[in-house]
């Protein structure tokens, strides 16, 4: 069965950094919004990055996530899917990223993981002829990568972000 993904893209004009997941999780169309499941390691890595207090709420993550010129949607539009299963990902229609790229000064297209990093690339890539930094999946399933090691190689979108002179 074909789901279609339930949340609107995060930004604002002054967003710098676009961060792309591959396609919501169970727990996050459930609570329509990104990164929902309480072991993935998103927030916690974010708020570690920037020296803050991990958002909880919603408006608090949207907040966050504005107020670091951060923006955040996922390369899928709709797919067939198996839970929250990446490897069941087929009859993928991508999301169209232009309308954060005609809004917004994103400087930096960073992909959370190798799924999203495939799917970019096969789909997005050409169309808007811009790279993608991949960084290791923040989800709970890349137990390999621990908060630490997280925290260290996603280190670089806090200087990415950042006002240049």
């Amino acid at each position: 069965m074909l789901i279609n993904h339930p949340i609107e893209p995060i930004f604002n004009e002054n967003s710098k950094i676009l961060i792309l997941g591959s396609f919501p999780s169970v727990k996050s169309r459930e609570q329509t919004f990104f990164y929902g499941h309480s072991q993935n390691r998103f927030w916690k890595v974010l708020a570690r990055i920037f020296e803050v207090e991990e958002p909880k709420t919603i408006e608090e993550k949207k907040c966050f996530l504005l107020s670091n010129k951060i923006a955040v949607w996922d390369v899928i539009a709709s797919c067939e899917i198996n839970g929250s299963s990446d490897s069941s990902i087929k009859n993928v229609v991508p999301n169209d990223i232009s309308l954060i790229l005609n809004t917004a000064k994103i400087e930096k297209i960073i992909v959370n993981g190798k799924t999203a990093e495939k799917y970019y690339n096969k789909y997005i890539k050409n169309k808007v002829s811009r790279e993608a930094l991949c960084l290791p999946s923040t989800s709970p399933a890349n137990a390999a990568w621990t908060l630490d090691l997280l925290v260290q190689k996603w280190g670089i979108i806090a200087n990415l972000r950042k006002d240049k002179k």
